[in-house]
């Protein structure tokens, strides 16, 4: 077994997190001092930040799930691409009123791995699409 497919499973094991909520897993699977560079402003962007995130904010996202996942790793990188799609329940997105609904995203999750655990996570989310499929956002004409 290769560092590169130990840190896959790292990966595969946090992105689980979503789906069955054990919030006691960040401590194994992440670095004391982490930072997480794709939390909204204003809440922290350490281990704590990313629990209060996943405990609260990130339930809005609980139906989300893998359509078509990617994932590539080198040295101490893991990058996990795709579409996702899931159900929006409603409520305010980045300050727009969303409408509920189904939606796909493509998405990009880049992690870094040392000693085992997650020491920096970043991600890049098509989120202006994601508005504009579910209505936040008027279509464009001409």
């Amino acid at each position: 077994m290769s560092i590169q497919d130990d840190n896959k499973r790292i990966v595969a094991r946090f992105d689980a997190i979503l789906n069955n909520r054990d919030l006691s897993l960040l401590d194994v699977l992440c670095a004391p001092d982490m930072v997480n560079h794709s939390l909204a402003p204003g809440r922290p962007a350490g281990l704590e930040g990313t629990r209060d995130y996943l405990a609260t904010g990130g339930r809005s996202w609980q139906t989300e799930h893998w359509r078509q996942s990617y994932v590539v790793a080198e040295d101490d990188l893991v990058v996990q691409f795709g579409v996702r799609a899931g159900h929006w329940p409603g409520g305010d997105f980045f300050g727009y009123p969303m409408p509920s609904g189904d939606f796909t995203r493509e998405v990009a999750f880049m992690y870094r791995v040392t000693d085992g655990r997650i020491a920096e996570r970043w991600a890049v989310r098509d989120d202006l699409g994601l508005l504009h499929r579910l209505g936040a956002l008027p279509a464009r004409s001409g």
